[in-house]
């Protein structure tokens, strides 16, 4: 028993140690490249686009809110507008 706690601790620290390696070398390669091809900031980039899976996902609830009762039909109108002009 003991023999199998030692290999499960040295397996541990090997795995941990290459963690925090990888994740340095990692860090200091996005940094290289940061400073090699400067991006501009994220704020002047556009939104990504919502894929129409999304947005059909939203209409389907939305129906099904309404068919509870819970949205009256201007609601509906209302919302569902929302979701396609976004």
């Amino acid at each position: 028993m003991p023999g199998l706690i030692r290999g499960v601790a040295r397996t541990a620290v090997v795995a941990g140690t290459a963690t925090a390696v990888s994740n340095r070398v990692s860090r200091r390669q996005q940094g290289r490249w940061a400073q090699q091809n400067p991006q501009e900031p994220v704020a002047d980039q556009p939104p990504p686009a919502e894929d129409t899976s999304s947005k059909m996902d939203k209409l389907k609830d939305l129906g099904e809110l309404k068919s509870q009762g819970v949205l009256t039909e201007a609601e509906f109108e209302s919302e569902k507008r929302k979701i396609l002009d976004s």
